[in-house]
């Protein structure tokens, strides 16, 4: 994990272990870097990550301020951190299909960017909340990059797995998304009828020097699956 993004946790640690109140003030970035000690472009970076997920605010002039944490049980639109991390507040859990290694076709080949003599990881999973139903995930990992996976290491935070084990950061995503019918296959899977209506997510995941590691597509279950944005100005 970089250097910002282990900072950027204990302080969001902190936040809810202490169950700090909206609007309670922070120490200022002089404060956090004798606590953290560590630079301050690393406290700079770690705010601004804490920022983007919404979980403080920052005011010129005035300091460091918790923001009102998101609802229980719903996923914020503008993270990218994995379904684990994103829905970190639940307990989650998952049901796994699949674990193969594959050669990839054209469209997964074109998202990750494959050469022509790669092999990727197929991982498809069911993914569940608090117990419900939350989604059916299918998921490709560029094996040159990932270079082992199995069915033990699915079952939890593939993202988790990949940062503690492999020189990876992850650093951005493209996120495509489409209301879709369900065809019988994936209503299946989904304990629901064909023809009802779901959510498709699409989402490619780069390391932070830009190449592509991921391409996942999750079909949201439409009556369990919730979602929020946490947006700010910046």
């Amino acid at each position: 994990m970089i250097k910002y993004q282990d900072v950027a946790k204990k302080i969001k640690q902190t936040i809810y272990q202490q169950q700090l109140a909206k609007g309670t003030q922070l120490a200022n970035i002089e404060g956090l870097i004798n606590q953290y000690q560590v630079s301050r472009s690393t406290i700079i970076k770690a705010l601004n990550c804490l920022e983007r997920q919404g979980v403080i605010y920052q005011v010129q002039g005035s300091g460091i301020f918790v923001r009102e944490r998101k609802k229980r049980g719903y996923l914020n639109f503008l993270q990218s951190h994995g379904f684990t991390v994103d829905l970190e507040d639940v307990y989650g859990s998952s049901t796994v299909f699949n674990v193969d290694i594959i050669k990839p076709c054209s469209k997964v080949k074109e998202n990750l960017q494959c050469d022509d003599d790669e092999e990727v990881y197929f991982v498809k999973r069911l993914r569940y909340v608090e117990g419900k139903l939350y989604g059916l995930e299918q998921s490709y990992y560029r094996k040159k990059l990932i270079c082992y996976l199995n069915k033990e290491i699915v079952e939890n935070s593939i993202f988790n797995y990949i940062q503690e084990n492999y020189n990876i950061n992850i650093g951005f995503s493209d996120k495509y998304m489409q209301v879709i019918k369900l065809d019988a296959e994936m209503a299946q899977y989904l304990g629901l009828q064909a023809g009802e209506p779901a959510l498709c997510v699409e989402e490619i995941f780069y390391t932070s020097s830009g190449e592509p590691f991921d391409f996942s597509k999750i079909i949201y279950h439409y009556e369990n699956a919730r979602f929020c944005i946490q947006n700010h100005s910046k």
